[in-house]
């Protein structure tokens, strides 16, 4: 049970990379790429540079990778099992305000993973 969940908490933190990526081409009929950090619904709304908001899309994606990657070592056992509530809420929480700030439909079930998370980890006190 413990590997299963390190992998899916380092499978979810690492999806965030697909931010950083380039945005691949469009086809007629594929839908729209929805890990872009150039546009953002909340922020849009302020005359903020592109550039700024891309470097703190970047910031929230490494907190998020390093948050849930580090979640997953403590599942694990590779970091201390007491640090794992902490962070996989810091990696739950850094997740949904990227993925509020630059919400796409497809991103729902991330929040949905990210809330359930939190859930979890702060109403239950469950860990691994």
């Amino acid at each position: 049970m413990p590997i299963i969940v390190a992998a899916f908490l380092a499978a979810h933190g690492l999806i965030h990379l697909s931010f950083l990526a380039p945005t691949p081409p469009r086809t007629a009929d594929g839908p729209e790429w929805p890990f872009e950090l150039g546009r953002s619904w909340l922020i849009g709304r302020v005359d903020l540079d592109p550039g700024v908001l891309r470097l703190v899309g970047a910031a929230l994606v490494v907190a998020t990778v390093a948050s849930f990657s580090a979640a997953a070592l403590a599942t694990i056992g590779w970091l201390a099992p007491s640090w794992w509530a902490g962070l996989v809420a810091a990696g739950a929480s850094s997740s949904l305000i990227t993925l509020a700030l630059f919400f796409r439909p497809w991103l729902v079930l991330g929040i949905a993973i990210d809330v359930t998370l939190l859930w979890v980890v702060l109403t239950t006190g469950w860990s691994p």
